[in-house]
């Protein structure tokens, strides 16, 4: 423990663990403390929460205990009381087509409030937040606006690409290996070579799916310093990222800078404009959203489409694009595309970060490559993108009235009609697909998985993997109230809201209908007339819960609408 107190870290008068250190009728408190080792020294500094859901169900989270010692040491190097604790996750790759996976957005919640419950009832100062696997980022994240108090992000990294024949690999391949094994393009032999490669250590999944996605996304909201979410998982770099954020977090508990000081309604659209030029996951836009209903700022759904209709989509990375999270490191990172951003006038450069400074002035901070040596593989100019537009789209009409999320991964302008095959569950749809049943045109549509019908929400990366194995990456089309991992590509349509649960219009569609994706007008449509779905809709059973009892039935009946960031904080569901 510590051993001295820097003069510069006299513990502030009025923060919240004097509530349990000072006074003699705080002996009995002291003595607890005194029983883990910890001394007067201590007890004199800011008590700062090492949050950290370490965990051997997946490799995002395996090694989060070692950068947990490193915020550990960054904290109690500084001068502070570093107090670790920990919680959940879940493996959303290793849950994925199983029952399994609606544990993966309650997860989401039970991490802010188990986070937040710590911080509350053992009165902390300030918090480093640890993030490997996806729910774990938003679930941190969304605990510091809650708690409100001074908290660095930390996320413990990227894995490593696989290599394969050859090429990088990574878990998206394994998945669409399963199609393309059904389709008789993959042999056995094959595949079990495939899934023995794809993941050669720690860290989370490489491409932009979900967890790089929001570990960039904590740059651009500045919640976390800039440079700090592409370093993979394995590297030294990682380790000293972590123990620097246990240092900040000092810093930040004496300046008295909160997350509440940093979100704001720009600090949002910069998030945003980020997400839409890397092609991050769509499940940005549900846990943005959620976010920013925590703090309170007023965004929507349709604020996404918005900026991606004036953002160009400049990153080449996976699932759309070929390279990889640590491919982006080498080349500077996520500071080099907020750089072009700013540049181009996409940014507010005058948002707050947790380090005190401005977006502009962290930028100007930063030891960068210079912007011609970056190589235009990976970050392409703004006046040459991969697309005009940015990489997430959101579509309404008759079948989403408040709309649902597209990721562009393929053809920007696509429009595509064809006949529904309609499922109540994604089990069923998966095993119509490994059949060898789907055709060019198709369009699949699951239902009843939606946040409060699922209940949880099931991202669907096998059978969409699975589609896109079998060859009809580009010519099927899929739509459901679930949603998608970030690994998914293809015109695959998440997020339909409201969703069939709640009498949305999805729960109208029968096989057959003609359903319409339409890129360039936003529309996600049904051939029949308003009156027609509406009496589809008055003739059906009002379904029943999935769940009567226990976590998910409690989740289930707590989540809002995915329009709006599927959030259970009361608070935070006060507009729908």
């Amino acid at each position: 423990m510590s051993q001295e107190i820097p003069e510069s870290r006299e513990k502030p008068p009025d923060l919240p663990s004097n509530d349990v250190t000072e006074g003699p009728d705080r002996a009995p408190h002291r003595a607890m403390f005194y029983a883990m080792d910890y001394d007067e020294s201590d007890l004199s500094s800011p008590m700062i929460g090492v949050a950290n859901p370490a965990a051997d169900v997946t490799p995002c989270n395996v090694h989060l205990d070692d950068l947990a010692k490193a915020a550990w040491t960054g904290v109690d190097e500084a001068g502070g009381m570093p107090i670790e604790f920990g919680t959940i996750t879940i493996s959303d790759a290793i849950s994925m087509g199983t029952e399994g996976m609606k544990a993966s957005l309650v997860s989401r919640e039970v991490i802010a409030d188990s986070v937040e419950l710590v911080a509350f009832g053992e009165r902390l100062d300030g918090l480093v937040t640890l993030a490997g696997c996806d729910k774990n980022l938003p679930g941190m994240m969304m605990a510091a606006i809650r708690t409100d108090l001074p908290t660095v992000f930390c996320y413990g990294g990227t894995i490593l690409p696989g290599e394969f024949h050859g090429d990088d690999v990574t878990i998206q391949d394994v998945f669409e290996g399963v199609g393309a094994h059904a389709e008789g393009d993959l042999s056995r032999e094959e595949l079990d070579e495939l899934e023995h490669a794809a993941c050669p250590g720690p860290g989370s999944c490489a491409g932009m799916y979900t967890a790089n996605t929001m570990a960039s996304m904590s740059e651009a909201l500045g919640l976390a310093p800039l440079g700090s979410a592409t370093a993979p998982a394995v590297t030294d770099e990682r380790a000293e990222i972590v123990a620097e954020a246990g240092a900040l977090a000092l810093e930040a508990v004496e300046a008295d800078r909160r997350p509440s000081d940093i979100l704001t309604r720009e600090s949002f659209e910069n998030a945003i404009t980020l997400d839409v030029a890397i092609g991050g996951s769509t499940n940005s836009v549900l846990h943005l959203l959620a976010l920013a209903a925590e703090a309170g700022v007023d965004l929507s759904i349709e604020d996404f489409d918005e900026i991606s209709r004036r953002t160009p989509h400049i990153v080449d990375v996976r699932p759309g694009g070929t390279h990889v999270m640590a491919d982006l490191h080498q080349q500077g990172g996520i500071p080099v595309v907020l750089r072009r951003l700013l540049e181009a006038d996409l940014l507010h450069g005058d948002a707050m970060t947790v380090t005190g400074g401005t977006l502009s002035d962290e930028l100007d901070a930063l030891s960068l490559p210079a912007d011609d040596t970056v190589d235009p593989a990976v970050v392409r100019p703004i006046e040459d993108p991969i697309h005009e537009e940015g990489a997430l789209v959101i579509l309404s009409g008759n079948l989403a009235p408040d709309g649902s999320v597209l990721k562009v991964t393929g053809d920007d302008e696509l429009y595509h009609q064809g006949p529904a095959h309609v499922f109540e569950r994604e089990e069923d749809a998966m095993a119509w697909v490994q059949e060898g049943n789907i055709e060019s045109g198709d369009v699949v549509v699951i239902r009843n998985e939606g946040p409060c019908g699922g209940p949880g929400m099931r991202e669907m990366l096998g059978v969409t993997a699975a589609v896109v194995g079998q060859g009809h990456e580009d010519d099927v089309a899929l739509l459901t109230d679930g949603r998608f991992s970030g690994a998914t590509r293809g015109p695959m349509i998440g997020h339909v809201a409201p969703e069939a649960f709640d009498g949305g219009p999805i729960g109208a569609i029968e096989d057959g209908d003609t359903v319409t994706v339409d890129i360039p007008n936003r529309d996600l449509s049904v051939d029949l007339s308003d009156d027609e779905i509406a009496s589809r809709l008055a003739a059906r059973d009002d379904p029943e819960p999935a769940y009567t009892s226990g976590v998910l039935a409690k989740y289930g009946q707590a989540f809002g609408s995915a329009a709006n960031g599927a959030v259970t904080n009361p608070a935070a569901k006060r507009d729908e």
